[in-house]
């Protein structure tokens, strides 16, 4: 078996010395499979737990008002009803709010992968309390039930990206990283065929709608304790030298690259002595200022671009298309297979046009949406083809939102934050666009009752905003070690003292060479030739 690596370096420790070792037990298949057992499992159930509220609506606010009157004797108005469906589906984003707070000091403590194995008790929990939540006649254990799954989701889109970028080689970083967001998109589509009537999506089936969840939670549970941690968590983590090397063997399916290994030898030198950062302190850390604005811009701009509100306004615009109701739930679906077919396009553009391409292209690409859907809102009672111009534009929209923002977004943290502040910097990330999401899911009502067909002028100034951001201050981080975007968000950081950034951050040996001293050292004699540096 070959690896695409042009040069590389295999190491196995044994006791007092180094030696190479061709049996390391791999395949290039192994860190495919992981990213599908971590996906399953995490942000696939964000989009899944998105997608099955929307079928069950009218057989829950049925339930809320026949568990009022059974216990009271009140007969609900339908104002009352609503509220107390609009916190059953708000609430979700506070529970994911809560998990994103949470994911940091879970990750440092119990790491990556067991992060995500220990987040299946939220769901699990969830899933029980939405199971019998309609034999109790108790519409307060559907609240607690999207508590837990938000918290599940808030977890797992935190520490999933994180564990892929950590785990993923360089050229792949970006790839595998916005899998992550492939994901979310399948599980969207997978919670609307789901929901169908004709499966889960009828009235004396909606409970166990609200449970399935509980599956890929499952599937994940068995299959992801046979996958590798990430190699940076247990090196720079917990100074494992022996499993980092085994969990890249494992991961490459091939020799361990002996550059790839000297980053991360490199990124524990960098942040030897230091502990994990606290949110807080990101805040008054000058050496990260731009690449915390970054996270928040970019986070918050993602929930408040109006994607999520498009979906809500899908059903208005495919009724005024002329599409019966019955045949609605089917077009619905199709607006999920948009974003995910997108998510895959991006998957595989991200490491060709880099990652500001693909934000700044995908933001503009909305701006230009938002513009053409209001002017077909304004004439669509005038000109009788611009309802289909309308339908178009939600497809198109989520087309443009599936190629940039959904994936890229979760990519950032992993790349332009170092081992020790990366937890903290998703805490925030996570925080931001949970808080925006829930700001978006209460206020996005109003501004449709309020500016009527010019509800999407707001979305297309906040994507025209974020647009010129990234174009104008993201650096591109496609295929640079961290030391390099470090040394490029520093000109944005400390404008005119490069030259002190460039003395400290200069690298100890020549290009051409790989140190493995600095790691490997203790791990044989003095003078052992496979210890000192290797010729590349």
């Amino acid at each position: 078996m070959f690896c695409q690596y042009p040069y590389f370096i295999v190491l196995h420790f044994t006791p007092g010395h180094v030696t190479t070792n061709p049996d390391y037990g791999g395949s290039p298949l192994t860190l495919v499979l992981m990213v599908a057992s971590a996906s399953i499992g995490g942000t696939l159930q964000y989009g899944y737990n998105l997608a099955i509220m929307n079928a069950p609506t009218t057989f829950i606010q049925t339930f809320i008002n026949e568990t009022f009157l059974e216990r009271w004797d009140v007969q609900l108005e339908e104002y009352q009803v609503t509220l107390v469906w609009t916190i059953i589906v708000s609430i979700f984003s506070l529970g994911g709010f809560a998990g994103a707070l949470i994911a940091g000091p879970m990750t440092i403590r119990f790491g990556r992968k067991k992060c995500l194995l220990l987040n299946n008790i939220f769901l699990m929990t969830a899933a029980l309390l939405a199971l019998t939540s309609r034999t109790a006649r108790s519409f307060e254990m559907i609240m607690i039930s999207r508590v837990l799954v938000g918290i599940n989701a808030g977890i797992s889109m935190n520490v999933q990206p994180m564990y892929f970028g950590e785990s993923a080689p360089k050229h792949l970083r970006g790839a595998v990283s916005l899998s992550s967001a492939v994901f979310t998109a399948f599980g969207v589509v997978l919670g609307q065929v789901v929901g169908l009537r004709e499966i889960l999506g009828s009235e004396p089936c909606w409970q166990y709608l609200l449970a399935s969840n509980a599956i890929p939670g499952l599937i994940q549970l068995l299959t992801l304790p046979w996958f590798p941690e990430s190699p940076r968590y247990l090196l720079i983590d917990r100074g494992d030298k022996e499993a980092c090397i085994n969990a890249l063997r494992r991961l490459r399916g091939c020799e361990v690259q002996s550059s790839e290994l000297d980053e991360i030898l490199q990124e524990q030198a960098e942040t030897k002595g230091m502990r994990a950062s606290h949110p807080w302190e990101l805040f008054t850390d000058r050496s990260v200022r731009w690449q915390l604005i970054s996270v928040m811009i970019i986070s918050s701009a993602m929930q408040l671009c109006g994607n999520d509100s498009i979906y809500f306004y899908a059903s208005y615009v495919f009724k005024e298309a002329g599409i019966s109701d019955d045949k609605i739930q089917y077009a619905t679906v199709g607006t999920g297979t948009c974003e995910f077919t997108a998510c895959i396009m991006c998957n595989l553009l991200v490491e060709r046009k880099g990652r500001r391409f693909m934000l700044a292209g995908g933001f503009t690409l909305m701006t230009f949406w938002a513009v053409v859907f209001t002017i077909a809102l304004s004439f669509e009672h005038h000109i009788t083809w611009m309802s289909y111009l309308s339908m178009a534009c939600v497809y198109t929209y989520i087309l443009s939102f599936g190629m940039g923002p959904a994936g890229v977004t979760g990519i950032l943290p992993t790349e332009i934050f170092n081992q020790a502040a990366r937890p903290a910097a998703y805490m925030i990330a996570g925080s931001m666009m949970w808080l925006n999401l829930f700001v978006v899911g209460m206020i996005f009502p109003f501004l449709v009752s309020g500016l009527r067909e010019y509800c999407f002028v707001p979305f297309a100034a906040i994507c025209l905003l974020s647009a010129l951001y990234v174009g104008l201050f993201l650096p591109e981080t496609k295929g640079k070690s961290l030391s390099v975007i470090m040394h490029e968000f520093h000109r944005l950081n400390f404008k005119g003292q490069e030259n002190h950034f460039e003395a400290q951050t200069k690298p100890q040996y020549q290009l051409g060479e790989v140190c493995l001293s600095t790691a490997l050292r203790d791990k044989g004699p003095p003078g052992d030739p496979l210890i000192t540096c290797a010729q590349v």
